[in-house]
């Protein structure tokens, strides 16, 4: 049985969230035995939701049966806990089989992805959300990034026609044109930070009244992003400033120097600390030797 709207909105609200990297064995299958054990440390350190099968978690390289695997064991092993969020995106009839699998499975909400590759206007965007948002029963987060970027009208306009969505996730980093959009919609929809290292806009975030992010390096930092979280709300300056100095700086430079590493470093990064999930799935690549070195140094330096 799924969560209130509620109890969604609210653990949305208030509290870090994180991605959980989906786990695959040597063959590059889903592993749904180590990967249920990542998620309930995910819950037992403190996420305030998880969200499965998403970018982190290489939704866009997941077959739709490895989904229905990967929802129904984070399902299963939050039992009701936190809220689990999975993932619905690319063609409108690929999106409306997510959203059916997330259903039956008993997932709590949708994180809606941008459409895939195709350059397309706003209002074109706004049908593609519209058909795939009021197809479903569960509550659905927009992920306002890549080819599905929205202006503040045009989420107000989402959020009239569509009663069950409930959040705008940022993947963007334009803080102004957030800020815009949060004016514009007000506290119709709950806002979340969403960018690729989002405790680098944490601050930012913050000053436009998001209180909350995704965050990637929780997979392998845990301790660390929960005290970064804790500090930022709790107004430490001091720790939020050196935690950012001394790992999401060049943690971030590591992250530049190759597309995809966004991804691929948080799985490298899992397996340095003991908790290996395989590596990416094409068209992603793991770390270069140099890389994984150098994410090593900057793991140990913060430990």
């Amino acid at each position: 049985m799924t969560l209130s709207v509620e109890r969604i909105r609210q653990s949305l609200s208030d509290g870090l969230l994180s991605f959980p990297i989906t786990d695959m064995d040597a063959e590059g299958r889903f592993n749904v035995e180590t990967y249920r054990q990542r998620i309930e440390r995910f819950v037992e350190q403190g996420v305030s939701s998880v969200f499965v099968a998403g970018g982190t978690g290489e939704f866009f390289s997941l077959s739709l049966d490895e989904y229905r695997q990967i929802v129904k064991a984070a399902v299963e092993v939050v039992d009701g806990r936190v809220p689990v969020i999975a993932s619905a995106g690319r063609s409108v009839p690929d999106a409306r089989a997510f959203c059916k699998a997330a259903e039956e499975a008993g997932c709590d909400g949708i994180l809606l992805m941008p459409p895939y590759l195709t350059e397309c206007p706003v209002e074109g965007v706004v049908e593609y959300a519209k058909a795939i948002i009021n197809s479903t029963s569960l509550q659905v987060i927009y992920y306002n990034r890549g080819n599905g970027i929205l202006d503040a009208e045009s989420v107000k306009a989402l959020a009239a026609d569509c009663p069950n969505l409930i959040g705008l996730k940022d993947g963007v980093g334009n803080i102004a044109a957030l800020n815009d959009t949060i004016k514009t919609v007000g506290d119709r929809l709950v806002y979340i930070g969403g960018v690729p290292t989002a405790e680098i806009f944490a601050e930012a975030y913050l000053s436009v009244g998001v209180n909350t992010y995704s965050s990637a390096v929780f997979n392998f930092m845990p301790e660390m992003t929960m005290k970064f979280y804790k500090a930022l709300r709790g107004g430490d300056q001091a720790t939020v400033s050196s935690i950012i100095k001394d790992f999401f700086i060049p943690f971030c430079r590591l992250r530049d120097r190759k597309k995809g590493y966004a991804v691929s470093l948080i799985k490298a990064g899992a397996d340095i600390m003991g908790q290996p999930a395989g590596d990416v799935r094409a068209p992603l690549t793991m770390p270069t030797p140099a890389d994984r070195e150098a994410l090593a140094a900057i793991i140990n330096n913060n430990r």
